[in-house]
């Protein structure tokens, strides 16, 4: 096994599963009542979605458009408490409905005003019933967007979380990945966060973009230092079809590229972990003495999420469901206007059925895609079946690789830090055919 060539290192990020690209038009067009009667509702997460920036960096394949012409985003709001009002309809009061985390996503949420953001967290307060000032509230945003009369109404609302958007520090590089934006604007954003007073700021930087080298990758590093953020995510670049950068030639060869970003990733982590951070998984990295905030970076997949906006999911244990999903801009206008005129909104319109198979692969990668694995125990009251019986011959590769850790304790199936750096080509390896499948015929639009 240990001579059996290894997938390339940066396949894809497994965010979720079922990837969105297996979704597919729902023909029954379920009622979420009927899907929701049964679930589980004391512990659910909220999420809404966002889908403006001002610009459209060259890597992003995120579902948002640039701006928001003729009042599209009072439109949009009003679309929102719309499906608010279905959703909350459809979750009933049989049972008691709470939720335990919120998250505002995007796109970029703080795209909108500050009076737009006060709707926006009425709408998850007064519609959905969610306690924002008691529950992990995680909000993204991005330096121009990150103005103080904004985060003033974000930290009045309960976020405990703020994350932005830097890539990197250096101008040429943002430059160079379509983003475009100066240092010294997103170092007084910075500020701004850090006097907003929200317990919890992340730092996202981008390795692998073309020209950055080791030590201008060092440089963003320490520049996100300066600011002891109590998270960095560190994220492998991309460059996928319908993106600004996917419509250039890339400067040097697939496997030259992935040797780049897995040095860098391995330098970077590397640099974190000497700086008093632990490594929740291969791109979360959490300050040591700064304790948890909310979940971490797998929680978007668990079951009992509840979706709102154009681009967002909503996870049953049986069904995941969305609306329609695109990367071109025009598509994207066209699916925003279309829910903006959405009157009814108490059915799944796209999504993809889990089975009790797809089920065993969701967890199994939700666990061992994080740095602390899982306990075979677990896997095993959970599902009446044990890791190894269902997923025996990927995990005996995954081992030929060096990608489990041979030192975990007894009953922990955990990753070996060169497991955790190849997360991006062990996640797909564990897809279902009938996931691949419908992966692959999907249509980009």
């Amino acid at each position: 096994m240990t001579g059996a060539p290894h997938p390339r290192p940066y396949r894809s990020y497994v965010y979720a599963y079922p990837h969105k690209t297996a979704y597919r038009p729902l023909p029954e067009r379920p009622e979420l009542a009927a899907l929701w009667a049964d679930e589980p509702k004391d512990a659910l997460s909220l999420y809404a979605h966002i889908p403006f920036c001002e610009v459209r960096c060259g890597f992003c394949n995120l579902f948002t458009r640039i701006g928001a012409p003729d009042e599209l985003t009072t439109r949009y709001l009003d679309a929102l408490d719309r499906q608010a009002v279905a959703v909350r309809e459809a979750l009933g009061d049989a049972a008691p409905v709470r939720f335990a985390t919120a998250a505002f996503g995007g796109g970029t949420p703080t795209f909108l005003t500050a009076a737009e953001l006060e709707r926006l967290c009425d709408i998850a307060e007064h519609r959905m019933g969610a306690d924002l000032r008691a529950v992990p509230l995680s909000v993204e945003t991005s330096p121009a967007t990150a103005t103080a009369d904004r985060l003033a109404v974000l930290a009045a609302r309960g976020a405990t979380r703020l994350s932005i958007g830097v890539q990197s520090f250096v101008d040429a590089e943002a430059r160079a990945a379509v983003r475009p934006q100066r240092r010294a604007d997103v170092e007084a954003a910075l500020g701004r966060i850090r006097d907003a007073g929200v317990p919890v700021l992340n730092i996202d930087l981008i390795y692998g973009i073309d020209g950055q080298t080791d030590e201008s990758w060092r440089y963003s590093l320490d520049a996100a230092l300066a600011w002891r953020p109590e998270e960095l995510y560190l994220y492998p670049l991309y460059v996928r079809p319908l993106t600004g950068l996917g419509r250039s030639a890339p400067a040097e060869s697939d496997r030259e590229w992935d040797e780049r970003r897995l040095r860098l990733y391995r330098r970077g982590r590397d640099h974190l972990l000497a700086h008093g951070y632990e490594q929740v998984s291969m791109r979360m990295f959490r300050r040591a003495d700064a304790g948890p905030a909310g979940p971490d970076d797998y929680a978007c997949q668990t079951d009992g999420m509840i979706g709102l906006g154009c681009g967002a999911r909503s996870y049953t244990a049986a069904l995941h469901y969305s609306f329609d999903y695109a990367v071109d801009m025009r598509e994207i206008r066209s699916i925003i206007d279309a829910y903006t005129e959405t009157a009814d909104f108490s059915r799944a319109e796209v999504g993809r059925w889990v089975d009790a198979g797809e089920a065993r692969r969701r967890h199994l990668l939700q666990s061992l895609l994080q740095a602390e694995g899982m306990e075979l125990a677990g896997y095993e009251k959970r599902f009446g079946s044990g890791a190894y019986e269902d997923f025996g011959p990927e995990l005996e590769r995954f081992a030929g690789y060096g990608w489990l850790d041979g030192s975990a304790p007894d009953g922990l199936l955990r990753l070996s830090p060169e497991g955790l750096a190849h997360s991006d080509g062990l996640g797909p390896e564990l897809f279902s055919p009938a996931v691949r499948a419908a992966m692959a015929a999907y249509e980009p639009k």
